[in-house]
């Protein structure tokens, strides 16, 4: 397991958002079932926002998930599409999201998904994750993360 990390603040991140690397395991659980186990993942980072963690495609089990159809706009990542999470005994709807041809300098993400924590469990070294407020952002927040976060009422405008 990959050390642990200092204490980040959400407001020392960057606008436009950066991605980088993480080699820590991360993991994706819905219903007991590991929808994703990898050390491969991206982080983005973003004035305000909690991480979001970013999973390559060949490390998640893509046979439960299904495409949408809908799609949204990052002014700085692109086109982004949306996946339902779709299990024998239950459904998750747009459970995460990728952006299939994302706008430069955010090419990493590429081939990529993310997960809302909110929706399925999501952990980073063994930590469970806490959902960013609201139902857009899909931010991970974790004991190493500190806010205030954007996402929860009153915080639109920030």
């Amino acid at each position: 397991m990959a050390a642990r990390r200092h204490l980040e603040s959400v407001w020392e991140y960057p606008r436009p958002p950066r991605v980088e690397s993480d080699d820590r395991e991360v993991r994706v659980i819905a219903d007991d079932r590991v929808l994703s186990d990898t050390n491969r993942s991206v982080r983005v980072l973003e004035t305000s926002h909690p991480p979001v963690f970013y999973i390559p495609r060949d490390d998640i089990d893509m046979t439960l998930l299904r495409s949408t159809g809908r799609t949204t706009f990052c002014e700085f990542k692109g086109v982004a599409s949306y996946f339902h999470l779709l299990l024998p005994e239950w459904s998750v709807p747009e459970v995460a999201w990728t952006y299939p041809s994302p706008s430069g300098g955010y090419e990493e993400l590429e081939d990529r998904l993310a997960f809302y924590p909110g929706k399925v469990a999501c952990v980073v070294a063994g930590e469970r994750v806490r959902a960013q407020e609201g139902d857009f952002y899909g931010g991970w927040i974790t004991s190493e993360i500190t806010g205030p976060f954007k996402g929860g009422l009153g915080t639109r405008g920030w």
